[in-house]
């Protein structure tokens, strides 16, 4: 009787998912981006630029900074891009919203981060300074919506400006059509790529894909994925964005509400798990929402096989400030 059949190591490796040996794809086709905020207090500012720190030597195509309605949260959205811009070797890209302004008082940020060598926007239209699940009022004499600031953006100079879409659809929408319009006419006024709100289901992403495509949107549609740091915060942001928690994830995490260093593990194989199969499914492009830790996206990046440079440097601040 003849014994089992044996493959060769070849064949054994060959069977193996590409996301195993996702390492040997390199810089040129694992690209990767960090989203951070501005931070609040002299604590706050010590991690972010501890986790800047950390993730600069993986030579991400570019980091964003969010922004806020306020006049202070603006002014720290400033500070902290054109630190980035002249402080290292990373792209800055600066988040800029409809909300709390006119197109005057707009067009002025935009014309400062312009002066200062940023030449890369991500245009939201932002949430209502009331607070999610306020209705949405457009500001008197402001850019109505995104579509309008990604116009106007473009009028002041020649930005690459990235807009948000939402496999899960936007809280405010009455369908993913709506927002599938709303994104057609973002792109239509210049954007030149969309970066999701983070999700959890790849089915979730690759669905809206189809239908992004399917209305001849050829446009980059980044996923953004969020390392699950805090469970009970990652719950509370994904209500509000309205993305969904499958029971699954739940479950994951239940019973370690006082266990930080299990938590930290499964978080970071969580993560690993949703990255390794969006690259097993043809992604080759991420945007992390960093929550100004370097951890877990460090870990993730890792896994991705992406290294710290040693021998290919980006270019200098004043160099990027003169393209």
């Amino acid at each position: 009787m003849a014994g089992p059949v044996r493959k060769s190591p070849m064949a054994v490796e060959s069977a193996q998912k590409p996301s195993r040996f996702v390492g040997a794809l390199g810089h040129d086709r694992i690209r990767v981006s960090f989203e951070f905020f501005p931070p609040k207090t002299a604590e706050m500012e010590k991690t972010l630029w501890e986790a800047i720190a950390r993730l600069e030597p993986l030579a991400p195509a570019f980091v964003s900074v969010t922004y806020g309605a306020g006049g202070s949260t603006r002014e720290r959205t400033h500070a902290t891009v054109k630190r980035i811009l002249t402080g290292t070797k990373l792209v800055p890209a600066a988040h800029l919203t409809c909300v709390g302004a006119t197109r005057a008082e707009v067009d002025a940020v935009v014309k400062s981060y312009w002066d200062i060598g940023v030449r890369h926007i991500v245009a939201l239209r932002g949430d209502p300074p009331e607070g999610v699940g306020e209705r949405y009022q457009p500001h008197s004499g402001g850019y109505d919506y995104s579509y309008d600031l990604v116009a106007g953006i473009k009028r002041s100079g020649d930005f690459e400006i990235s807009v948000a879409a939402f496999p899960e659809k936007h809280p405010e929408s009455k369908s993913i059509e709506q927002d599938l319009d709303v994104l057609e006419k973002k792109v239509a006024a210049g954007a030149s790529r969309a970066i999701t709100q983070f999700f959890f289901e790849n089915d979730l992403y690759f669905r809206f894909l189809e239908r992004v495509r399917a209305r001849g949107i050829k446009v980059p549609v980044v996923p953004g994925i969020l390392p699950v740091q805090n469970f009970k915060q990652a719950k509370n942001f994904a209500e509000r964005a309205g993305a969904t928690v499958p029971a699954w994830l739940a479950d994951r995490f239940a019973g370690l509400d006082d266990d930080a260093v299990t938590r930290k593990l499964i978080a970071a194989a969580v993560a690993a798990e949703q990255v390794f199969d969006l690259v097993d499914r043809g992604v080759t492009e991420f945007h992390f929402y960093t929550m100004n830790r370097a951890d877990l996206v460090y870990a993730v990046c890792h896994l991705l096989g992406l290294r710290p440079a040693q021998t290919t440097a980006k270019a200098p601040a004043k160099e990027v400030a003169s393209r």
